[in-house]
């Protein structure tokens, strides 16, 4: 992934939702599954709290300015995210949007339709991984069911389902390509901007989708009566530390903090995102670290922990998990771990999309007993609780 293209998103929230019943627009209605909040701001806190996204715009109706500002006054990150009206339809919508990002200059681009809350981080991250020599990335699911065409009820055709998709947002586009791409297109014709870029002469590179990244649509989807059984992992890991001046500084929690003594591991030895990894793996009972990242394996030698994570939510994706909170104790003489607490929880919410409130990171000693009190080592203890549906 290049990092050094600034990257903003646009939700596209403007629509009335009336297939969904009666009652508010269904961006705004309480999650179905009954894990708190509306839909739209669960859309919004996937992006806006991953910090490789710069700024977010929302398209709203021009009705929903108060149902819109109820949502932001909660949200975290509010200061990257404004919004703007949107128009007749969805192409016009995101027409708004993306002039109103323009001013920023950003060179990419997340579209991403408002109904689509359980967008994962491991998603997003693959957009991002796979956008080189391209000019846009979606995700997809492969066509399952056989297609029928028909016509005044009868059946005329049976269309070979080899090579069909389903396409899902968020999408990533070049935005300055993406944006010409919409002023030049034919208003109200296509249904998504991959469309748009495609009838621009674009590259759009396909990846695997999530089939639990659904589109809220009927009252059916509001009714989504599947039980969610919370479970929980524990995780825990030690690490000992080198001499004194083997290194400059440590990585804890994704985050670089000044030490003048290494953490000895294979990898980067990053002990907090190593027992927060045998939690989440711990509660999906998919084994842990070592099953999954044998230090055996040479391509693991000093392989960065974040990797280790993405890989654990990943497996929390494909089963249709989610991750609800974590719970981190760092257990050490040293480093100080108070003075970094905070950008440790940012980043573990950038790493996990969880909001802060969500991400807990404490510290404590051993009063100077053990191993850790004796300054030999560091260790960590983590539980993550997870979402599951019931019988995955």
């Amino acid at each position: 992934m290049n990092e050094r293209l600034s990257t903003v998103a646009l939700i596209v929230a403007a629509g009335r939702g009336s297939r969904a019943g009666q009652g508010k627009p269904k961006q705004y209605r309480d999650m179905p599954d009954g894990s708190g909040g509306s839909v739209l701001a669960r859309s919004i806190a996937a992006f806006a709290d991953n910090e490789v996204i710069s700024s977010l715009c929302v398209a709203i109706h021009k009705n929903d300015v108060k149902l819109y500002e109820n949502i932001i006054s909660n949200c975290n990150k509010k200061d990257k995210i404004t919004y703007v009206l949107g128009g007749e339809d969805r192409q016009a919508s995101v027409l708004n949007g993306l002039q109103a990002l323009a001013e920023g200059q950003p060179q990419r681009v997340f579209i991403h339709d408002a109904a689509r809350p359980f967008v994962s981080q491991d998603l997003i991250e693959r957009c991002l991984d796979n956008f080189t020599d391209t000019d846009g990335v979606i995700p997809t699911l492969p066509v399952t069911d056989t297609l029928k065409k028909a016509e005044n009820g009868q059946i005329t055709e049976t269309v070979p389902r080899d090579g069909l998709y389903r396409a899902q947002t968020p999408q990533l586009f070049d935005f300055a390509k993406i944006l010409e791409a919409h002023k030049a297109a034919p208003q109200g014709s296509m249904t998504d901007d991959a469309a748009v870029a495609e009838r621009a002469g674009l590259r759009v590179r396909i990846i695997d989708g999530e089939t639990q990244n659904i589109k809220l649509t009927t009252e059916e989807d509001f009714a989504m009566t599947s039980p969610l059984i919370p479970r929980t992992g524990l995780g825990f890991d030690v690490h000992r530390f080198g001499d004194d001046g083997s290194a400059d500084t440590v990585m804890l929690c994704g985050v670089a903090i000044g030490h003048n003594r290494e953490i000895i591991g294979y990898s980067d030895a990053d002990v907090g995102l190593h027992a927060i990894t045998d939690a989440l793996l711990g509660a999906l009972a998919e084994g842990d670290i070592g099953d999954h990242f044998p230090p055996s394996d040479a391509a693991n030698k000093d392989r960065a922990s974040a990797e280790f994570l993405k890989h654990a939510l990943h497996l929390a994706a494909a089963k249709q998990a989610r991750l609800t909170h974590i719970d981190l104790t760092l257990i050490c003489e040293a480093p100080k771990i108070g003075p970094h607490r905070a950008a440790m929880r940012e980043r573990l919410s950038a790493l996990t999309g969880l909001p802060l409130s969500a991400v807990s990171v404490k510290a404590t000693t051993t009063e100077g007993l053990g191993f850790s009190g004796r300054g030999e080592g560091i260790a960590a203890q983590a539980t993550a609780t997870i979402l599951l549906p019931d019988g995955a």
